[in-house]
């Protein structure tokens, strides 16, 4: 599971463009964050981890305080969270999570992008039971054995623990993930974490190959990711090489 993960992570945006959704994105799901629960990080942990993420996908330090300064203050914009599932091209499994101040707009955008690409959207359900909600970490090391231990002897549930072309996975249950992420920080601090997430891993994966089927697949992608709606996308398409 480990390469086929790393293979569905999306690249980083790369032009000034892709930047500022990216940013826009980010500062939207803080701003959330922050009015929903307490806009201090230090007793707000979804907050933190959000941050930490958000700094590890190099969003400047003043669109984050920007977001949390927004949240403090009266009024505001009135955000609810949105997910749609369906089967993309070559019929992977798509979950697209959302945050909308206009329902009708967002399923409307969200739609086309799936008809535009032969696609199929689903009720829900249709394809999350497909997906597990996991804490995911990822490294470079060749030990997996010696970290499975020490999460272990540390009474913290782990779901798998895999070793691949020099970079070890650990999967846990998402409750799970501040324990691990202070394990990491108290025990094997020698280890950078590259990849320290919550998010929907698939249990199978779907190879995209054929031209047609990957080159609407892109197009899938890159028109979810124009939409402003939408904040994350999943999928279990293993692309083929």
């Amino acid at each position: 599971m480990g390469r086929a993960y790393q293979n569905r992570k999306l690249s980083m945006a790369k032009t000034a463009g892709q930047k500022t959704k990216v940013y826009s994105k980010y500062g939207k799901e803080i701003y959330v964050i922050a009015k929903n629960g307490s806009p201090d990080p230090d007793t707000n942990l979804s907050l933190r981890r959000l941050i930490e993420k958000a700094k590890k996908d190099q969003v400047p330090t003043h669109v984050i305080d920007k977001a949390i300064e927004k949240a403090k203050g009266a009024g505001g914009e009135d955000y609810v969270e949105a997910r749609y599932e369906g089967f993309g091209p070559g019929n992977c499994m798509v979950i697209i999570d959302c945050l909308t101040d206009n329902g009708n707009r967002t399923i409307k955008d969200v739609r086309q992008c799936f008809t535009k690409t032969y696609s199929k959207i689903g009720s829900s359900g249709t394809v999350s039971h497909m997906f597990d909600h996991q804490a995911v970490f990822a490294f470079k090391g060749d030990d997996e054995e010696t970290v499975l231990e020490t999460l272990m002897m540390a009474d913290i549930d782990v779901t798998d623990v895999e070793l691949e072309d020099g970079i070890i996975t650990v999967y846990a249950p998402h409750t799970e993930f501040f324990k691990i992420k202070t394990e990491f920080a108290n025990s094997m601090p020698e280890y950078a974490l590259e990849v320290e997430e919550i998010t929907w891993v698939p249990q199978t994966y779907t190879e995209i190959s054929g031209e047609d089927d990957l080159a609407n697949f892109d197009k899938f992608i890159n028109m979810l990711e124009d939409c402003d709606d939408v904040q994350n996308i999943y999928h279990n398409a293993d692309i083929a090489e």
